[in-house]
């Protein structure tokens, strides 16, 4: 049998046929990856919202101050306890997905390891949140007697311990080492440009020390806030415009 050399028209026929077959896949997913791609955008203004809030309405530093805080304005209480940071999580886990769907075939280890521990950090997250339990002891506290209000700020210490306590930091490393995953997955992905997954890489490695650590944890955790907004809009757009 006589072997036929494979010329270049011949590889770029190949390569032509491979990336459409890509693209037929892509397009079968089109309407999660729209969605995606702007769950990617709206990330990126809830998080300009949520420094505003906190620059306007720093937290309180203690239960009573709190429950002062919702007897003022429910809900400026709630956003002092990350209300906007849950539907700003379940966003980030549509962005996940998408790229999970796009990266998928090349790098199918890494993108599916990086969403399940994506999903488990979500869900430690959810369970470490307690403003509404916050609310409902607050609203307890206004109508209770002083014997009543003593219990109940014990209570509320207790809550705000579940907020920043083991859920919460496994939920902040797990959210690190995901988008490390993902973000190198996009650096060597040619869907999207190096840019996007250095900006990713670099706010993955601020995600390393939870902001519970203190001093430093918080200087890190504001550190990452650019770096990710900025790999968010890029990857929002790259999304956006595979399903054009």
């Amino acid at each position: 049998m006589v072997s036929l050399p494979v010329t270049d028209a011949t590889a770029e026929g190949s390569q032509r046929r491979a990336k459409d077959r890509v693209d037929g896949e892509l397009s079968r997913w089109r309407g999660a990856l729209i969605v995606a791609g702007w769950a990617a955008l709206a990330s990126v203004a809830l998080t300009f919202v949520q420094v505003w809030i906190y620059v306007q309405w720093p937290s309180p530093e203690t239960v009573k101050g709190f429950y002062s805080l919702f007897a003022d304005n429910p809900l400026l209480g709630l956003a002092s306890l990350d209300l906007l940071y849950i539907v700003n999580n379940l966003l980030v886990l549509l962005v996940y997905l998408g790229l999970f769907l796009v990266l998928r075939r090349r790098f199918p280890s890494t993108v599916t390891i990086g969403l399940l521990l994506g999903t488990v950090g979500m869900a430690a997250y959810m369970a470490s949140n307690t403003a509404f339990e916050m609310l409902s002891l607050a609203n307890a506290y206004a109508a209770a007697d002083a014997a009543g209000q003593v219990a109940l700020l014990g209570a509320g210490e207790a809550m705000l311990a579940v907020f920043e306590g083991t859920a919460f930091d496994i939920y902040y490393i797990l959210s690190g080492i995901t988008l490390f995953l993902f973000a190198g997955a996009v650096f060597d992905s040619e869907r999207f440009s190096r840019a996007t997954g250095v900006w990713g890489l670099i706010a993955a490695a601020f995600m390393m020390i939870p902001s519970t650590a203190g001093t430093i944890g918080m200087v890190f955790a504001l550190g990452s806030l650019v770096p990710w907004v900025v790999f968010a809009a890029l990857a929002g757009r790259h999304l956006l415009r595979l399903v054009r």
